[in-house]
């Protein structure tokens, strides 16, 4: 068994890795627009000013001093400021990906784009009129848009005057800004994610080293918050248009058993239940999953909602499944094992994996295995619509660019993906991730590439921005043509 003939193949990228234009256009600034560049060494920062009017930074993820803001300073390189220009080059871009086939692409909305503070009352015309734009240009090639309405890319003052989607007020802001886009774009969009990879709240507790446990006790608050802002954005969705299809959109956490040891198979069913089901129980089935009292309990997290809110969240349920994947991880309890690490995920190493530059494992199994787990669970249609591989490619002079790895990882998890078809999970699309190189969230680096299509620019933004088909891009093409059938 095959791909289905209405399979779509594609790629995704994000607003604020690629946009660029970050005070173009009536945008606001958004929270990323603070952040510098970094490398797999050293970590990016996010650049403020103190209520004094002192510069300061403070390491990505972690809090600002009280009363700071953020701020773009002097003597910073700041690459989403420029992104790779999609901003201009959208129809350049586009027709690239028309050209490889492409059925489907996945992008972002940029908030501040639309609302520059979150707050108007009235959204911002070329914002929106910029995304028509982009949205007609995908419907000249027959590209079915692919919509996350919020890719970590906040207007800075709901973060710093609201406190965030800690702040109960965001629901409303939120569905306000999702009703936005579906009355503007009804017609041209038909498939929406609400919040990308919502569970990397909880995955940033095991990423970074000492996280305190009275900040875990916020994040479920926070989560709260955004569950029931996405399940009325699904309400509100079925009412502008029956047709339109909203996704939960979660980071694929899939973790063996370093050992058959009973203690490593209980943590590792805990940590899957605790950094992914939580999240995608409560989105896919409306209600939170059993174990979350326990979870509750654990950080001893005293969660407010309202009657209202449980039922939102039963009338708010996805019509898909979709997240991210890029490895796999292994759970042990033996304190000894040896670590390795990737974005977003922290494990023993699996002797029977190979890993990237970036530490990440690669492991197409590993995706079958999800799929069905997925499947299994679920019963709703899957989409993967984030996979590839970071690596550093070389730009030779004649123009061409040799990526056989990229090739080989792709490869392999069309292959599970193949395989998970033919166990009967319904498997909608698959949206690369990357699919034309963009600056890294995780180190923001533009040295490592995702892309099937090269652009010239550097780590220090230097470059002529100039595009670039890689070998891959001539072997993703023929993939499409044959419908996932030539994979050589």
């Amino acid at each position: 068994m095959g791909f289905p003939k209405n399979f779509m193949w594609g790629g995704a990228t994000a607003a604020n890795q690629c946009e660029g234009a970050w005070d173009v256009g009536g945008k606001g600034m958004s929270v990323s627009d603070a952040a510098t560049a970094g490398t797999l060494d050293t970590p990016r920062y996010t650049t403020y000013l103190t209520k004094d009017g002192q510069p300061g930074k403070a390491i990505m993820f972690e809090n600002l001093p009280e009363d700071a803001h953020r701020a773009v300073l002097e003597g910073y390189y700041y690459p989403y400021h420029e992104g790779i220009d999609f901003y201009h080059r959208y129809k350049e871009d586009i027709a690239l990906f028309a050209q490889m086939g492409f059925k489907i692409f996945r992008m972002s909305i940029s908030w501040a784009r639309i609302f520059p503070k979150g707050i108007e009352e009235e959204p911002n015309k070329e914002g929106l009129e910029f995304y028509r734009n982009v949205f007609q240009e995908l419907k000249k090639y027959d590209i079915e848009p692919l919509v996350t309405i919020f890719h970590y890319d906040m207007p800075t003052y709901l973060e710093e005057d609201l406190g965030g989607f800690g702040n109960r007020k965001m629901i409303d802001l939120f569905e306000k800004y999702a009703r936005t886009l579906f009355v503007e774009y009804k017609g041209l969009v038909k498939y929406w994610l609400t919040f990308n990879e919502i569970n990397s709240p909880f995955l940033i507790k095991t990423f970074v080293p000492n996280f305190p446990k009275e900040k875990v006790k916020d994040i479920f608050q926070l989560l709260h918050h955004q569950f029931v802002a996405s399940a009325r954005a699904v309400r509100a969705a079925h009412e502008i248009c029956p047709d339109m299809k909203v996704g939960a959109m979660l980071a694929g956490v899939c973790s063996y058993p370093l050992t058959c040891n009973p203690d490593d198979i209980l943590a590792t069913q805990k940590h899957q239940q605790d950094n992914f089901y939580y999240c995608c129980d409560t989105m896919a089935r409306g209600q939170y999953p059993y174990f979350a009292q326990r979870l509750w309990q654990e950080y001893d997290a005293q969660v407010e909602m309202t009657e209202q809110d449980l039922v939102d969240l039963q009338e708010g349920k996805v019509d898909m499944v979709t997240f991210s994947y890029y490895s796999t991880n292994c759970i042990t309890k033996d304190e000894n094992a040896e670590k390795t690490k990737g974005n977003f995920s922290i494990g023993a190493k699996n002797p029977y994996l190979q890993y990237s530059e970036w530490g990440w494992s690669i492991d197409g199994k590993g995706l079958r295995y999800l799929l069905n787990e997925l499947y299994t669970r679920y019963q709703l249609p899957l989409m993967v619509v984030e996979n590839g591989l970071g690596a550093n490619d070389e730009l030779e002079e004649d123009g061409s660019i040799h990526d056989p790895y990229r090739i080989a990882y792709t490869k392999e998890h069309i292959k599970a993906m193949k395989g998970a078809v033919a166990d009967g999970v319904n498997l909608l699309a698959y949206t690369y991730w990357g699919c034309i190189d963009l600056v890294s969230a995780s180190t923001g680096e533009m040295k490592k590439r995702y892309g099937f299509i090269y652009v010239d620019k550097n780590n220090d933004g230097s470059g002529t921005l100039k595009r670039y088909k890689k070998d891959s891009f001539y072997w993703y093409q023929k993939v499409i043509q044959s419908n996932g059938e030539d994979l050589d």
